[in-house]
């Protein structure tokens, strides 16, 4: 989830449950205050008649024309005492003068006479419909809701996308950055200082990153130059020593075994070696180089080597496929494809090549799949096979990077699928 997002989302919750909070306490807060100012309206007037009760005055019609009314009646001295002075509370009642039923608000209040008696005084004052009123509020604190919602949202949007500008460049500029390629510098002014730390420790950070990769990458360029010469006089040495014909046949068996472990080390010092070149781009030569006409003399040779496996080979040229890259960057890309395709194929299995204006494919059977995952990585080795250093199809990778090339992988109908594309 994008920051903006989960922003705008916690906003909004908490937004509303401030907005639903203030709306039940605003609805009551005009409930008690409508029926407040009716009970100081039935306090007065309940007042009025019991002063003129008391005084013996002449007692107003119970309909005044103003839709109140009252009731008034002698209680026991038992239900006086039981009950609380005065009270309040809503009721339906009915109208006599519009013949109809309305809310009211009644007020209920025991007195007592000179001569001892108790008189109870029962008032009406019709008020407001609270349903109507609940029905009207709700209504409008929606219309209020989301207009106001709508607008702190949109505000606080503006506000996000304005203020966190400074963040997008940098993760755009992350994004973009390629360790050991050509990177533009950070352009990313800002008066907030902790955007301008992050700036820095992002600078930091890639200038140690490119400093480390350059001394790995120097070292294993030295050191793998280094090594060739004392691998090559070890080979030679072994191979003089090994037409000595006093040595037995162990000792010559020993030696061969030897022999070939040192091979198969110089072959991963080579291409260690070569990768280094690729990444460090010594490779300039470039030209526009037909893949289907390399891939036909590469092909000439691996099948003479391996022709004791009786692989057959099956080519099929819908197009020409042509690329603009370094010429020995070409043989190293064809080269590895088709020692990998021979050295995993199937005993007596195939291996399909097909060419299209835009991509090659090549394929052969295989009866179990590879982890597309880590199937480029350095020495990675889904079944050790003879004469496999774990690094061919780390090689194509990296050549298919440097020429602005694709590769990818996939299994299916029991076969490994490489195919190189344009990018």
């Amino acid at each position: 989830m994008k920051l903006f997002h989960l922003v705008m989302w916690r906003v909004s919750a908490l937004l509303v449950a401030i907005l639903t909070v203030w709306a039940v306490f605003f609805y009551w807060a005009i409930i008690e205050e409508v029926n407040d100012e009716t009970d100081d309206s039935l306090g007065d007037y309940a007042e009025t008649l019991i002063i003129r009760w008391l005084s013996g005055e002449e007692m107003p019609s119970k309909n005044s024309g103003s839709n109140n009314q009252y009731y008034l009646y002698e209680v026991s001295e038992e239900y006086a005492r039981s009950y609380p002075h005065i009270t309040y509370r809503d009721e339906t009642v009915y109208i006599e003068e519009k013949k109809e039923t309305e809310p009211a608000r009644v007020l209920m209040t025991i007195f007592q006479t000179d001569d001892g008696r108790y008189m109870e005084l029962v008032v009406y004052a019709p008020t407001i419909e609270k349903l109507d009123l609940r029905r009207a509020l709700l209504g409008w604190i929606i219309f209020l809701y989301v207009l106001l919602l709508l607008a702190i949202l949109a505000v606080n949007a503006w506000v996000f996308q304005r203020n966190m500008k400074p963040l997008y460049r940098l993760l755009g500029w992350l994004d973009k950055y390629r360790l050991g390629g050509k990177n533009e510098p950070l352009t990313n002014d800002t008066p907030v200082s902790e955007f301008r730390k992050l700036n820095d420790a992002a600078v930091v950070f890639t200038e140690r990153s490119e400093k480390v990769y350059e001394q790995q990458k120097l070292f294993i360029g030295n050191a793998s130059h280094e090594m060739q010469t004392p691998l090559a006089i070890s080979l030679n040495r072994l191979e003089m020593l090994m037409e000595d014909d006093t040595l037995t046949e162990k000792q010559l068996s020993e030696l061969a075994k030897t022999h070939q472990t040192l091979e198969s080390l110089t072959r991963m010092n080579r291409s260690l070696l070569l990768l280094c070149k690729i990444e460090n781009h010594q490779f300039s030569d470039e030209k526009e180089i037909c893949l289907n006409k390399l891939f036909r003399t590469y092909l000439d040779d691996y099948q003479e080597v391996y022709a004791y496996r009786h692989i057959r080979v099956e080519v099929t040229e819908a197009a020409t496929f042509r690329v603009t890259m370094s010429e020995s960057l070409a043989s190293v890309l064809v080269a590895n494809l088709l020692k990998n395709a021979f050295v995993h194929a199937d005993e007596g299995g195939e291996i399909t090549v097909s060419f299209t204006a835009a991509s090659f494919e090549i394929s052969n059977t295989g009866e179990h799949p590879l982890d597309d995952k880590r199937i480029f990585e350095r020495f990675y080795q889904g079944s050790k096979k003879e004469g496999s250093t774990g690094l061919g199809l780390a090689l194509v990778d990296s050549v298919c990077k440097a020429s602005h090339l694709s590769v990818t992988y996939r299994y299916a109908d029991g076969r490994h699928v490489f195919t190189v594309s344009r990018s």
